[in-house]
């Protein structure tokens, strides 16, 4: 067992937020769990999928002809 499962509070850090958002993404089934008896655990690659999955690329602009002189 190569990848760690981590906490709903160290998930929280890895995110940057509190442990409110990672518990909602749970509740909302948004992202895969384990249970462990009464406890929820979320697998390191499952949370590194997730950031993967909802970063938003940069658009780059075309410059404009207009802008530049003759």
């Amino acid at each position: 067992m190569t990848d760690p499962l981590l906490t709903v509070d160290q998930a929280a850090e890895c995110l940057g937020t509190t442990a409110r958002f990672p518990r909602r993404l749970i509740a909302e089934r948004r992202i895969a769990f384990v249970k462990v008896g009464s406890h929820v655990r979320i697998k390191e690659s499952v949370l590194a999928a997730y950031i993967e999955g909802n970063t938003v690329q940069p658009i780059r602009r075309r410059r404009s002809r207009y802008g530049r002189p003759a």
